[in-house]
């Protein structure tokens, strides 16, 4: 197709409302030769509009895409990485449960009496059945506490139903709610599934909580890292 017929076409196109992109791909031109072909050439108002909201169209469009293609990559990637630990953590016997909630505990339990506080339920109920368990302490001991933003106040109700089903324990048995006050009012994406933190009590525990931490002394001192924590223990002393 010759130039000069080309350059009619963009004409025409243009005073139609297209875009020089758009101008460009259907006869085949560099873009620069149509926008100084079509520079005196005037849109109306409803053109650019229109114009402006293929912009945005597009735009957006691009975006989805870009988001959609990395959360691909994430999720294949996440997918690998579970693969490679599964295999590599394999088959857990009862010492290595008993271990992990030593583990658990020794990082978010009480080193007073014994309790422990976590707002992941999956770990909230993980150490509940760890406890009857491996410390043979039946769950009418349990002594539960929820502490939550003021701002969840009106949803105490179906908070402590969370919670109470989740442990399989009657309300009756749950201390008062703690309802923590904070200056920033500010409400989460998550408010409506937000459920604080749980604090699990057991009654008549001093002795348990001895036993507990001396455990995780024992795990401390005899693990292959127990050299070098022995060594960060002793160093923290003579500091404190």
């Amino acid at each position: 197709m010759a130039k000069s017929i080309k350059k009619l076409i963009a004409f025409k196109l243009r005073r139609k409302g297209k875009s020089i992109k758009e101008i460009a791909k259907l006869i085949s031109v560099s873009k620069s030769s149509v926008s100084i072909w079509c520079r005196d050439i005037q849109l109306t108002p409803k053109q650019k509009l229109n114009l402006q909201k293929k912009m945005i169209k597009a735009g957006h469009l691009g975006r989805l895409r870009g988001a959609l293609t990395n959360k691909m990559k994430k999720e294949k990637r996440l997918h690998f990485y579970t693969e490679l630990a599964r295999k590599k953590v394999g088959k857990l016997t009862n010492r290595d449960l008993f271990i992990a909630g030593l583990g658990i505990y020794w990082g978010e339990g009480s080193k007073g009496k014994f309790s422990f506080a976590n707002s992941d339920p999956f770990m909230v109920i993980f150490m509940s059945m760890w406890i009857q368990k491996y410390l043979r302490m039946e769950k009418r001991y349990f002594l539960p506490r929820v502490y939550i933003n003021e701002i969840h106040r009106k949803r105490e109700k179906k908070v402590l139903h969370f919670w109470s089903t989740l442990l399989n324990l009657p309300r009756q048995q749950f201390y008062k709610t703690v309802f923590i006050k904070a200056k920033q009012k500010k409400i989460y994406t998550n408010h409506n599934i937000h459920y604080g933190i749980l604090t699990l009590r057991v009654a008549k525990s001093t002795n348990l909580s001895y036993y507990v931490l001396g455990m995780i002394d024992v795990l401390r001192n005899n693990s292959r890292l127990g050299s070098s924590v022995g060594k960060s223990t002793a160093l923290i002393k003579r500091g404190s």
